[in-house]
């Protein structure tokens, strides 16, 4: 796990008060698997807040051309380098990591990396079955677990848990994935019991089929999917960060425990 140091001079938190659309101005936030995709917009949603982002994965290339992007944009960003399916002490020391790169804390722990085996329950192979639960549950659990002591205090500290619309439906090939986005999501309810009279507030945004490069060439499965919804199209990563975004701000203070669906309607009306 390696890191680039910053290169931003930190903002203060009274540029909050100046401008009210950086309310995470003087904060901090770690998004994992954020080289691309759903997790490269939260990043960019967050620094554009005034956030200083730790943007995380393990394609080097790809998560240091993120950084630059964001800083470029004038935001703070750095990256940190991880492999969520490595040991319980590296995933522990990627924390410390972490926290030490942000400058002792973090406010914000978005937990969005997630693998999907494209397969059913018979193609499934072991590798995959213990990748899937090692990224999708293992690594939430034990990064909020050594993050969370170091929230528990600080002004406005969120974790949100990138859910799935199909953690509550049935699927006929991804159903280990369906698995693990709805246990993830009940670690998350289960987090805002534990952690929220604490003043950390913990929510689940699930999002619906959405157009990211790794899903580019399932063009005419996506389409299916979202046929017949109300939005009628599927979704962009930039409307589910903009939901992670809302969420984590002082307008969304009373929520704890929510699962938003942003799926355009999916969910709540799916097709039969």
């Amino acid at each position: 796990m390696t890191t680039t140091g910053p290169t931003t001079a930190p903002t203060s938190p009274s540029d909050r008060a100046a401008d009210p659309a950086r309310f995470l101005a003087g904060r901090t936030a770690l998004v994992t698997g954020s080289s691309s995709g759903i997790g490269a917009a939260i990043a960019t949603d967050l620094a554009a807040a005034g956030a200083h982002v730790v943007v995380s994965g393990r394609d080097v290339a790809r998560g240091t051309a993120v950084v630059e992007r964001l800083r470029a944009a004038g935001g703070r960003a750095d990256w940190v380098a991880a492999d969520l399916t490595a040991s319980y002490a590296d995933l522990r020391h990627f924390a410390g990591e972490v926290t030490e790169v942000l400058g002792g804390g973090v406010d914000v722990l978005v937990h969005n990396a997630a693998v999907c085996p494209p397969v059913d329950t018979l193609g499934l192979t072991d590798e995959d079955l213990d990748t899937a639960l090692a990224v999708n549950v293992r690594a939430p659990h034990v990064l909020t677990a050594a993050l969370a002591p170091g929230m528990l205090g600080r002004d406005g500290a969120c974790i949100v848990v990138i859910g799935s619309w199909m953690a509550g439906v049935g699927h006929p090939f991804v159903g280990l994935y369906s698995a693990t986005k709805a246990a993830e999501a009940q670690l998350a309810r289960s987090w805002a019991a534990e952690f929220g009279p604490r003043g950390v507030r913990v929510n689940t945004v699930s999002p619906g089929p959405t157009r990211t490069p790794i899903n580019d060439s399932d063009g005419d499965v996506i389409a299916s999917m979202v046929a017949g919804t109300p939005a009628g199209r599927a979704g962009r990563p930039e409307e589910v960060a903009a939901a992670v975004t809302w969420l984590v701000s002082p307008a969304a203070a009373y929520l704890h425990g929510v699962d938003l669906p942003v799926d355009g309607g999916i969910t709540a009306t799916r097709p039969v």
